[in-house]
């Protein structure tokens, strides 16, 4: 039991980062932070929630961004770090919906990372208006194709996409890769592999498509 939520806080901080100076000993460079908190504060269910127990969903996020940013200016020299807005996974199952204006001006301007994985994969996450807060120079990855149905998204559907997150991001900063992970649960989703071959191969498709050969 934590008598100050500061210190339970400082304590995850701690955990956080000497967990980033072991992956730098072991010769990681880059790390992936999954992000549940920050996505689910665009649900304007979640924020009324939030606001029901006697918080303030906007002090949240920056908390949130300011936790973040400590455990990532303590990365080791040359570590590239991204950060995955996440909304939800296990066994294909969402938690939060809603588009990122709530939060998108403060997080995609404050948080001191250098690639945003974001969730795109539905109506869900709104359009790509947001993207507008978003830093001349930081990586964008589309999160197009779904880990949460078989249905394999047609390669049209994904360039027009593209093309309509480019008018906020530059092509060149952008990337496409599905929304989530296949195994973000210990169950996974109801994908079958093949499923997911497929989809991934989607995503090289269409990616050489539109940016070329890697």
């Amino acid at each position: 039991m934590y008598p100050d939520l500061d210190e339970f806080f400082d304590d995850v901080v701690k955990i956080y980062t000497e967990e980033l100076c072991a992956l730098g000993d072991a010769g990681g460079s880059y790390v992936q932070l999954d992000e549940v908190a920050l996505p689910l504060l665009c649900d304007e269910n979640l924020r009324a929630a939030v606001r029901a127990r006697g918080d303030d969903p906007d002090a949240l996020v920056c908390r949130y961004i300011d936790l973040v940013n400590r455990i990532a200016r303590a990365r080791p020299a040359g570590m590239t770090i991204g950060v995955h807005m996440c909304r939800g996974n296990a066994l294909g199952r969402w938690i939060g919906s809603g588009s990122y204006e709530a939060i998108a001006e403060r997080a995609f301007n404050a948080l001191e990372v250098d690639a945003f994985f974001l969730e795109y994969d539905s109506e869900r996450a709104g359009g790509f208006e947001p993207l507008r807060f978003m830093p001349k120079g930081r990586k964008v990855v589309l999160g197009l194709v779904s880990t949460k149905t078989a249905l394999l998204e047609e390669k049209t559907l994904l360039h027009r996409k593209i093309a309509e997150a480019s008018r906020y991001v530059r092509l060149e900063d952008l990337s496409l890769s599905p929304q989530c992970g296949f195994a973000s649960h210990r169950k996974g989703t109801a994908l079958t592999f093949t499923d997911q071959e497929s989809k991934l191969k989607r995503v090289v498709e269409t990616a050489t498509e539109v940016w070329g050969e890697a």
